[in-house]
């Protein structure tokens, strides 16, 4: 029996996943606001996660991948890194703007909490209802 093999928690896993890229490319972003001709990247992750949600059709249980209604559009999701071309801060054509890198790390900070919290919740409710609520 898998109990962690849920869709909520292959989803938790896949936001931690990407929070943690989206950690790196705003560290990177930062380490080059001085280097000309840099352009900056962001983690497109969020807006596959909303198209996908939109996009599902109703899910049928299944014990088995070969099952009929198996496939999961939200198994395929994959945060990934996009190069912002088309704006310039500086006259270097650097377009990294260091409030706007803040604000995103604290932001990226504060999901990555949340997903943590709500999987460390759903695991010490497990525990108690396994230790019969002791």
């Amino acid at each position: 029996m898998k109990l962690f093999n849920d869709g909520l928690s292959s989803l938790l896993v896949k936001q931690m996943d990407a929070c943690t890229l989206r950690q790196r490319v705003i560290a990177n972003n930062i380490a080059n606001i001085n280097t000309p001709g840099f352009k900056k990247s962001e983690v497109n992750f969020q807006q596959q996660l909303m198209a996908a949600l939109n996009n599902s059709e109703v899910g049928l249980r299944v014990t088995n991948q070969r099952h009929i209604g198996a496939a999961n559009n939200l198994q395929q999701l994959e945060p990934e890194v996009v190069q912002v071309e088309d704006t310039s801060m500086s006259a270097a054509k650097n377009n990294v703007d260091i409030d706007e890198e803040m604000v995103n790390l604290a932001a990226n900070t504060l999901v990555y909490r949340l997903a943590t919290r709500i999987n460390s919740d759903r695991v010490n409710l497990m525990s108690y209802v396994i230790k019969g609520g002791r």
